[in-house]
């Protein structure tokens, strides 16, 4: 069943600006078609289309949906500027793996460079690819995509009570695994760096602001490869991605 975003639910509501046109134009819905609609506070329910118009969509409340597709642990992840369409492959796999904020990151090995027309731009793309994938994988909420932030800029902002991994291709001692089978955190800062990894110097920053520099194994991941795999384990040792016994 398709999904759809509406600011609240109630009796009768109506889809508008890309909503109405992804249903009546893109889809092609039409009156009597079944969809679900999800309200800003993530409240679900089935709703029966009732007019179908590329402007506005009208549908009728059928019945309040009583379950949750998020997941019981915050995860965000700052990932590393990459070059070509890797970062909107990201922004896409982290929604739908269940990621609560994405943060763009630079790094020193970072290729990419935007000025700040571009920066706006490319975090209006990324945000709406956020929301296509919420839509796509039945969200009850559509994740943030920040503002590009600095290394420097990522520590200024608390983040009480988060247990920080900082995932680095070169180290060898300790592994993602052990410190997640240790975490009695539901909140977690996941760092991952871009095509060229971390520096010495980033390295040793996120040391000393109490970050566990980890592996994700021995061979080198693709930066997108890094970031849906950090996702996925984190999720699966920690929130609901072995299904909801993991949780019991």
């Amino acid at each position: 069943m398709r999904q759809f975003f509406v600011r609240e639910i109630k009796d009768v509501m109506v889809l508008t600006g890309d909503e109405a046109w992804h249903a009546a134009k893109v889809l092609r819905l039409k009156a009597g078609s079944n969809i679900q609609v999800v309200s800003a506070n993530g409240q679900a329910a089935e709703a029966c289309i009732v007019c179908a118009d590329p402007t506005e969509v009208t549908v009728r409340l059928l019945s309040v949906i009583e379950r949750t597709s998020e997941p019981p642990i915050h995860i965000t992840l700052a990932q590393g500027l990459a070059k070509g369409d890797k970062f909107d492959y990201v922004v896409q796999k982290a929604v739908e793996l269940g990621v609560h904020t994405i943060i763009p990151l630079v790094t020193e090995h970072c290729v990419v460079k935007y000025d700040a027309a571009k920066k706006q731009q490319k975090q209006a793309r990324w945000q709406k690819i956020a929301a296509e994938a919420a839509k796509q994988c039945h969200r009850l909420s559509v994740p943030v995509v920040q503002d590009i932030l600095s290394f420097s800029e990522l520590w200024m902002q608390e983040r009480p009570n988060y247990t920080t991994l900082f995932f680095y291709e070169q180290e060898d001692k300790l592994g993602v695994k052990q410190i997640l089978q240790q975490s009695m955190q539901q909140s977690f800062l996941l760092i991952v760096g871009p095509e060229g990894g971390f520096s010495k110097n980033e390295v040793a920053g996120a040391r000393e602001r109490g970050a566990h520099v980890v592996s994700l194994g021995p061979r080198i991941l693709r930066t997108e490869t890094a970031a849906t795999s950090a996702l996925a384990i984190v999720m699966y040792e920690c929130g609901d991605l072995g299904g909801t016994l993991c949780q019991e």
